[in-house]
Parts: structure tokens; sequence; C-alpha cells
């Protein structure tokens, strides 16, 4: 099976002030700790962004979106359209601690679907999510149509929602779907 990572880091990061994606955490960009985590469970690991310039030091391909303005539903389009895998999965800029025993139990889980969701603290994570190449049509479908909310994907698709991990250990999963969205949850970040 072939697998690619996604790292999605197209967003405009106006709470933060600044690009999240290049945030330091231990000595290295936060884009850098999801790309080495991503490594351990893809052949392939891939950055959909806008500036393309600015991500080269990761020596990783990188795509900017093929639908302009569209969000991060524009973004997994992109990241399926341009790599041939069987599976994607997917990572938002803004999570720095993803951890590969999360990706894995989610792909056990995914059987004949389309996709598989994590759902953690009632929260869904499409963001953090699998997907498999058979949701391009649908995705190119609803963006063609100016529909840009991940959401409305899943009314289209084969969606497998998760939310029992099996044993992974909370403080795994609090920090795997941890998102830092502004200047202090970056500090939370800091002190994991």
């Amino acid at each position: 099976m072939r697998i690619c990572g996604v790292i999605l880091s197209g967003g405009k990061s106006s709470r933060m002030g600044t690009t999240k994606a290049f945030l330091e955490l231990d000595g290295k960009p936060a884009i850098t700790h999801i790309a080495d985590e991503l490594k351990k469970t893809s052949q392939h690991v891939m950055v959909i962004t806008n500036e393309p310039a600015d991500y080269q030091f990761l020596g990783l391909e990188l795509y900017r979106d093929r639908y302009t303005n569209m969000g991060p539903l524009a973004g997994i389009e992109t990241a399926i359209y341009h790599i041939d895998a069987d599976v994607y999965i997917f990572s938002a800029c803004d999570m720095p601690y993803i951890h590969h025993d999360v990706y894995q139990h989610l792909m056990r889980s995914l059987n004949y679907n389309d996709a598989v969701i994590p759902i953690y603290n009632d929260r869904m994570h499409p963001l953090s999510g699998i997907y498999t190449k058979n949701v391009l049509p649908q995705i190119q479908m609803l963006l063609d149509n100016d529909q840009r909310k991940i959401r409305a994907l899943f009314d289209h698709i084969t969606v497998n929602y998760v939310s029992d991990y099996n044993g992974i250990p909370k403080h795994v999963l609090d920090k795997h779907f941890f998102n830092m969205n502004n200047p202090d949850q970056y500090e939370m970040a800091k002190q994991f």
C-alpha cells in the first residue's frame, strides 16, 4: 500500500500573527517535527503551501493549491491530484506533536471506507484524518460548486469515525490533537 503524508500549510495564521509552521519548538520549526513524524508512517511526505519558496529548507515536494482561496479542502484535493498513492495521511501545520501511533491506529480502522476521521474530546478532526484516492472526484465536484466545507465531503463518501483509541495513552492523544492557533497556545506547546 502506497502511503503519502501531507502537511497542509496554507492558512493565513491571522490569530498567531506569524506563520505557525515556522514557530520554533525544541530548536526546530514546528513543521519539521510534523514532517519527521509523518515519515514514520509514509513512504512520501509533501507540503501544500502557496509560499513554496519559504519551505525549500524541508527538502520535501511542495505544491500550491490548484483551487485558490478555497481553504483546506483545496489542499486535500491538491495532494491527491499530484501524488499517486492509495492512502493520504494529513496533518495541519499547527499540530506539532502528532504521533505515528495515532495514525497507525487510524490506518487499521480504514477497512473499505474512503476516509477515517478521528473524533477526540467530542471534536471532529478532519485535518488529521486519512483519505483514500477515491475521494478526489467528490472533492473536485464540491470545489467546482464553490463548496469549501470539508464536512460536506462526508455526505458523498464512506467514512469511519474513530473515537476509540485502544490503549494509546491520553497524554499522547492530547498532544496529537493539540493545535497552536494563537500566541497563548504556542506558549502552551513550549511546555509540552
